[in-house]
């Protein structure tokens, strides 16, 4: 069974940035998205990603580090 979200211009931005490498996340149950070194501006939309299993680190981040981000493969789905 395939679950098809609906993401929003912003959502898919979001993920485009991580696809090309320019994006970070922050330790933590909630983690934050860094692009090109700033802040994400929508941080709830940056959640929701990692929760919905789009985006996650590429590697353990403890609380306080920030690590490059990678897409799932639902996420590549998703921008496809």
């Amino acid at each position: 069974m395939t679950i098809v979200m609906e993401l929003s211009g912003r959502a898919r931005s979001m993920l485009r940035a991580v696809a090309a490498g320019r994006a970070e996340l922050s330790g933590g149950s909630e983690p934050d998205l860094y692009v090109d070194g700033l802040p994400c501006c929508d941080q709830s939309a940056s959640h929701a990603l990692v929760h919905q299993g789009l985006l996650r680190p590429r590697s353990a981040v403890r609380l306080g580090e920030r690590v490059g981000a990678e897409l799932t493969e639902e996420g590549r789905a998703a921008i496809a």
